[in-house]
């Protein structure tokens, strides 16, 4: 009776242990490429882009020229935006690839795949894509 206990009481560790694992997306990314998920547009060579994912479940950055940031959540391998907001300044050179992004990210939950320093992010349709590289 007492091996039965102890062999339950390691398996519900096990058990509970793996039950929230997540990925974590914490960290400073730049972004490679976004939008189609066939054939996806590079991210613009003299554009300095980056975005910050906090431990804290906020994350913000800049993908062109304006500023952005939402609250995140992650579970499992996916992650959902809370109210992505925006700056509105007028770039000319970077306006196609911020709302691009933009438009991704307001889906609300997307995939998350994770290679090395690679985070792909997916539409939950499979149709339009983030990728990302961590700086």
């Amino acid at each position: 009776m007492k091996k039965i206990t102890i062999i339950l009481f390691i398996l519900i560790l096990t058990l509970s242990a793996c039950a929230g694992n997540s990925v974590s997306l914490a960290g400073e990314w730049t972004l490679i490429s976004y939008g189609n998920a066939s054939n996806p547009t590079l991210a613009l060579p003299d554009a300095e882009t980056s975005l910050t994912f906090g431990t804290d479940g906020q994350f913000g950055g800049n993908v062109g020229c304006n500023s952005l940031g939402a609250g995140y959540q992650v579970s499992g391998n996916q992650v959902t935006f809370e109210g992505v907001i925006s700056t509105l300044m007028f770039c000319e050179e970077t306006m196609y690839q911020e709302s691009a992004v933009l438009k991704i990210l307001s889906k609300k939950t997307l995939n998350i795949e994770l290679n090395g320093n690679q985070l792909t992010l997916t539409s939950q349709d499979g149709s339009s894509v983030i990728v990302l590289e961590k700086k």
